[in-house]
């Protein structure tokens, strides 16, 4: 608040009354949080969150280094939010592919969130601008060594601290080049990203160049309302310049430790003001002005650290910057900011010859490199005597920095660097994620995928879950759902690498959102018959099978040849397996009094058929047998005979089900695989079933189970008897059953899932 209001003076003093409202508009509006975890952002899905560790009062890092960043990406086309590190919700991981960490010391929140991130397949970078990650090279700063003991210890804890993320990131983002070849000794890969200016860094510095520039020279009669103030104050300093012959070198400092870079100018600077009477000094930020120059007190001007809006009129008020800099490695390691800032105003800077300096200005054409005083006097006294070398060297480096030196120039490089560095991506998207077959082929899809490094990610139509556990593996949840005709409120806007459909009504966002590379629809059924002929939705979920821009997958021989035959589509698959270790197998006793017949099943969708399996159970005596009955939906008919009704079973408990029961009876007529029968048998146990297009994959009659044609209900008994009555044939179902389930076993079949999603 004590910013805002010394904000709102400076503003009323240059600008007057006219322009406080915009300008305490704007300061707010940089202020509000961007990133809000309530609400829609609960389900909020980006490309880039930066998580910013360093504290507000040192504004200026996170600006360039964090709101610089995001605006470079987004000029890439990449969606970025950012969060402090110490508002950070747990659920963080939920929403972006690639973490960019900036500044934070470990803790155990941070420590946290990058191994998970690590499981998740998320990239995590480290973002650094100076080399506060050892005190090897913090020892080295004056102004360190002279804290007290206890405030040293403090700050060489957080620099310690700071050192410790970095090396548990996946590589590193920095500002030069000297700070890349000490960060590799860290982490195993370094990128340079520059510090460069943002386009309001831009516009403020225009301004700068206009009030100085154009105002001055414009008649009274043709200055705008809102630049009646700044056009007197120009005027009044156009008129003191060319009165006092001024010139005005600036020395602009970010931070209390530059003392000993000043002070390494300070014999140029007493020579030059000691040789021209007409020669002022700026000097703004955090310097302690040193008694060498008090006999030039008359001709200091000093302002404390203030708002980088208000800065470019003060760079702009001088007519030489200066930069210079100890050759220390840790000042080697620092970036060219004050020769950006200055250039964008098109003052001319002198600099040390050390580090980003020496990189960035091409000498005697963007600025002037110093290695001694004598230097230093050189390049300031040809800049005090030629103004227009001054106008041709400022000019110069305005024109260089806005080809190379802005967010908007700078947009591509750090976009490659995230796309090279983020690991792929594949959202599944579902209806939901209660327990069924298919659900949980594709979800065991998105384990093995998980496994071979992949970033995986369930999309569905609810809240209610935002972590899914299964098979061992953790998955991320998210809300896709998108109002009819309203892509635009969809809470996601990361690209996915590849989106897949599992249910016709999922294709359809697959198919609309715009930031899908490959689109692919998992078919394990044939929709078009779960649904009767005149209902609307049968036609719907049969037109999905005839799209050009679609990629088909599926898991059956039978569904590979309806898709060829019937709809055109040639399609990749791959078949269904089984996590033998989670269906343990046991001997069925069959002397027990009562035989346990399992039926399994929704009893609400007609191809599964459930009613004629009752039928036939109707034909056993209820004295020797005993009906469970599992469904998922939780739901049951009245007239069903059922001893032990199953609802919404966990999927880690059916295997204890099935070995309690000696025989699975699945009668569904429509199948793209059909689980039960296999875990069934995995388990020991024996299988009487309907031949349908799913199962005939691997159900062999007489071998691993008994079949019997739909609706022969006699045949249907026939095979329940032969089974509990027969002991030979008991063995021969027992040891094919366990065979066919150790060939559909996932690990033989992990490389073949990985393939079909390429």
């Amino acid at each position: 608040m004590l910013n805002l209001l010394e904000g709102i003076g400076y503003t009323v003093k240059e600008e007057g009354f006219y322009n406080v409202p915009k300008k305490v508009s704007h300061v707010l509006s940089m202020h509000r949080p961007r990133f809000d975890f309530g609400s829609r952002q609960d389900n909020s899905f980006f490309d880039v969150i930066f998580i910013n560790g360093c504290d507000y009062s040192v504004p200026h890092p996170i600006r360039y280094r964090v709101d610089h960043q995001i605006e470079e990406l987004e000029a890439a086309g990449l969606t970025v939010q950012k969060v402090n590190a110490w508002e950070m919700e747990k659920d963080i991981l939920r929403h972006a592919r690639t973490f960019i960490i900036f500044r934070c010391p470990l803790s155990d929140e941070v420590e946290s969130l990058i191994r998970q991130a690590k499981k998740l397949n998320k990239r995590v970078i480290y973002d650094i601008d100076d080399l506060v990650i050892d005190t090897a090279y913090t020892d080295s700063i004056p102004f360190v060594n002279a804290m007290t003991a206890h405030d040293k210890s403090c700050y060489d804890d957080g620099v310690r601290r700071m050192g410790e993320t970095l090396k548990l990131c996946d590589c590193a983002i920095t500002t030069t080049e000297g700070m890349a070849e000490e960060l590799k000794k860290y982490v195993p890969r370094v990128y340079i990203n520059r510090n460069v200016a943002s386009e309001s860094m831009i516009d403020y510095s225009n301004i700068a160049i206009y009030r100085r520039d154009v105002l001055p020279s414009l008649q009274s009669s043709s200055v705008l309302p809102e630049d009646r103030v700044p056009y007197k104050r120009a005027v009044e300093r156009r008129d003191e310049k060319q009165k006092t012959q001024e010139i005005r070198i600036g020395y602009f400092s970010g931070s209390i430790t530059h003392n000993a870079d000043f002070n390494s100018v300070l014999p140029a600077l007493s020579k030059v003001m000691e040789t021209h009477h007409n020669v002022t000094l700026m000097v703004g930020g955090e310097l302690d002005v040193p008694d060498d120059l008090m006999p030039f007190s008359e001709r200091i001007v000093t302002f404390p650290f203030c708002d980088w809006r208000r800065l470019p009129n003060y760079i702009a008020s001088c007519d030489i910057n200066i930069a210079p800099l100890e050759n220390t490695l840790f000042n080697r390691a620092k970036s060219e900011n004050k020769w950006i800032e200055s250039s964008l105003v098109k003052v001319p800077t002198v600099a040390s010859n050390v580090g980003a300096f020496k990189k960035m200005i091409q000498d005697g054409v963007t600025g002037f490199l110093c290695d001694c005083v004598e230097d230093w006097c050189a390049a300031l006294n040809r800049l005090i005597l030629d103004s227009d070398l001054r106008k041709s060297v400022g000019e110069s480096a305005y024109l260089y920095c806005h080809e190379h030196c802005t967010t908007v120039s700078a947009a591509k490089a750090i976009r490659d660097i995230i796309v090279k560095e983020q690991s792929p991506n594949l959202a599944m998207v579902m209806p939901s994620v209660n327990t069924s077959g298919g659900v949980l082929v594709a979800l065991k899809h998105l384990c093995i995928l998980q496994d071979a490094g992949v970033d995986v990610l369930l999309l569905n139509t609810d809240d209610s879950t935002k972590w899914l556990e299964v098979f061992g593996h953790r998955i991320p949840v998210l809300n896709r759902v998108v109002p009819s005709g309203k892509l635009d409120k969809c809470p996601l806007s990361g690209a996915i690498d590849t989106a897949v459909a599992t249910l016709w009504d999922t294709l359809d966002f697959v198919r609309r959102y715009p930031r899908i590379g490959k689109k692919k629809y998992l078919v394990q059924n044939l929709e078009t018959d779960f649904y009767l002929p005149g209902d609307r939705l049968r036609l719907q979920a049969n037109a999905t099978y005839l799209n050009n821009d679609i990629d088909y997958l599926t898991i059956s021989s039978w569904c590979e040849e309806w898709l060829q035959d019937r709809f055109g589509q040639d399609c990749k698959s791959v078949p269904n397996g089984l996590d033998l270790a989670a269906f343990p197998h046991s001997v069925r006793d069959f002397s027990l009094p009562k035989i346990r017949i399992l039926i399994e099943g929704d009893c609400g969708s007609d191809y599964k058929n459930v009613d004629e399996a009752f039928r036939v159970v109707e034909r056993l005596d209820s004295e020797r047998y005993e009906i469970w009955y599992m469904n998922y939906t939780g739901k049951k008919k009245p007239w069903y005979r059922i001893d032990n009704f199953l609802g919404r079973v966990p999927h880690d408990q059916i295997s204890d089900i099935y070995n309690q029961c000696h025989i699975l009876l699945k009668t569904s007529i429509l199948e793209s695989f059909s689980y039960p029968p296999l875990e069934m048998m995995a388990t020991g146990g024996f299988v009487v079933a309907v031949p349908n297009g799913g199962n005939a994959e691997f159900l062999r009659d007489g071998l691993n189970c008994l079949l019997y044609d739909r609706g022969d209900i006699d045949a249907a008994v026939s095979c329940i008897n032969r089974i509990v009555n027969d002991h030979g044939l008991r063995k021969t179902l027992y040891d094919g059953g366990l065979k066919t389930a150790e060939e559909r076993d996932w690990s033989k079949l992990t490389d073949r899932v990985v393939r079909l999603y390429d």
